[in-house]
């Protein structure tokens, strides 16, 4: 707080803020829930930003080393992450029964389909969805689950990429699983132990009372109580205009996991993974000793903070493990099971990441010279801010509105500021008119840039395919990245090598 406060102040601080709304204040910004993502600003002393490259002169790894075969858009960005091939190691979501998931959903699901990755539908869209048809308590049909599967599915190529569905203690209540698994043939299944944003199971925002109610006899914890005849005034009144949906978070048992996940195998699953978040090194063991008897196909770790919807932010910014030490605890684990000979599945971080440097360090890291144990990341808001920014663009282009800057340079039409427009007309022809700008903007960001930027990076170490990319690769720019990561200083990168080639 500041250090000197007085009576007649007129800015609202977060104390200010918290005097009049109480638990409003604990999150960011609830009137603009669904059109909005939010992140850490918080410096965990240690990020991706203090590992650096290395820069490879001799020789090449994975193409012929000749100078006319050897060129950067001859890289690989493709890897196999749990039986799924991925055209740049990335998957995006989960996006679950948030607003913002909900309304950006076609841009989502259509960028990712063409741009060659998965998609992760999250948590609670059968619970929440006001037409879902819950017969005995089971969810027999979800307009809005069958809605989010088959955008996809128009634009997905069979191959690349897939359609991965969460489930939490609620969708796992309401038969999520079964239903998507029978009736609208999705393959993968994510079962959720939580999450990097927080460790208190998902929240939503509820702005119409008759379905906070609903939402509450369906099992979920509503707050304040929409059944209580004072809480019902006091919404009517207006002193205050949403509700919270609160999930509860799941209580892992080995055993009960293990029969879990081959049930939902029996039940035709082709792939399951685990999706946890940024717990204490215990719990990472446990996780990983629980993945790897179940042989799921991959386990998620979700580094500390940010969150797609609507996340507490002293628990965004406080609580968990920051992501490049989660990576460090979770090889260590997968490095004793490999010891052990026992199995150990993929891995996929999330938590923050953005640029392509970031999953070069990532997969690059858990490489010990037998193959990458990270096989690919998770992005959630940058996603989503690609998507955003194309859709509210366009939007100013309608309107005449476009910052005059932004036109001038780029030009004041969509089919003029989206570079890749005439690539994906020539790839799709007429369909390309049911292609969301959203979408373009997704497949411009993470395609056009994200993976041009991988292959660059990997033709600049010449390793031309993403999976021979290894800890010697990599150096620590501080003490700090250096102790926590076991990487070497830039100065003593190389020693015993100089001494060979000086000799």
């Amino acid at each position: 707080m500041c250090p000197i406060c007085i009576y007649d102040c007129p800015v609202l601080c977060q104390i200010g803020l918290s005097a009049f709304r109480g638990r409003e204040a604990i999150y960011p910004m609830p009137k603009y829930f669904g059109y909005s993502t939010a992140g850490s600003l918080k410096d965990y002393g240690l990020d991706w930003s203090h590992i650096n490259i290395q820069a490879a002169l001799l020789g090449a790894e994975g193409i012929e080393p000749d100078p006319d075969v050897a060129l950067f858009p001859n890289a690989s960005t493709e890897i196999v992450v749990g039986k799924m091939p991925l055209k740049v190691p990335v998957m995006i979501g989960a996006y679950g029964s948030t607003d913002v998931a909900r309304i950006n959903w076609d841009s989502l699901a259509i960028g990712a389909a063409i741009s060659g990755i998965a998609i992760i539908i999250g948590e609670n869209v059968c619970g929440v969805d006001p037409e879902s048809q819950i017969t005995n308590g089971k969810v027999t049909y979800s307009k809005e689950m069958e809605r989010r599967v088959k955008t996809f599915k128009e634009f997905w190529d069979g191959k690349y990429g897939d359609v991965i569905v969460q489930t939490n203690v609620e969708d796992q209540r309401l038969g999520v699983d079964v239903y998507v698994l029978s009736k609208l043939e999705v393959n993968f299944i994510e079962r959720k132990w939580g999450q990097g944003a927080k460790a208190i199971g998902g929240e939503i925002r509820i702005r119409d009372l008759n379905r906070a109610i609903e939402l509450k006899k369906r099992g979920y914890v509503v707050i304040p109580d929409p059944e209580d005849p004072v809480v019902q005034d006091a919404f009517k009144q207006g002193l205050f205009d949403s509700f919270e949906r609160h999930s509860r978070v799941g209580m892992p048992v080995e055993k009960d996991i293990i029969e879990d996940i081959e049930w939902l195998r029996s039940q035709g699953a082709k792939g399951v993974s685990i999706k946890t978040g940024c717990y204490r090194p215990a719990a990472v063991a446990f996780t990983l000793k629980v993945a790897s008897e179940a042989k799921v196909d991959y386990v998620t770790f979700d580094g500390a903070g940010g969150g797609t919807g609507m996340s507490p932010v002293p628990m965004m910014d406080e609580m968990g493990i920051p992501t490049v030490y989660l990576e460090v605890v979770v090889l260590k684990c997968a490095q004793i099971l490999k010891k052990k000979g026992k199995h150990v599945p993929d891995i996929v971080m999330a938590g923050g990441f953005i640029e392509e440097s970031q999953i070069y360090k990532a997969i690059a890291l858990s490489n010990f010279g037998d193959g990458p144990i990270v096989k690919g990341v998770v992005m959630g808001r940058s996603p989503l801010t690609a998507v955003m920014k194309a859709e509210y663009f366009v939007e100013l282009a309608q309107k005449g509105k476009l910052p005059k800057a932004f036109a001038e340079e780029y030009g004041s039409t969509p089919e003029k500021f989206f570079r890749c427009v005439a690539e994906l007309k020539a790839r799709y022809g007429d369909r390309f008119k049911s292609i969301p700008w959203g979408a373009v903007g997704l497949y411009s960001y993470l395609y056009d840039r994200v993976r041009v930027s991988l292959q660059q990076l990997l033709a600049g170490s010449r390793k031309f395919k993403i999976e021979l990319i290894n800890r010697n690769d990599l150096i620590a720019l501080t003490e700090r990245a250096a102790a926590v990561t076991g990487l070497p200083m830039p100065h003593e990168s190389d020693a015993e090598l100089i001494e060979q080639i000086l000799d």
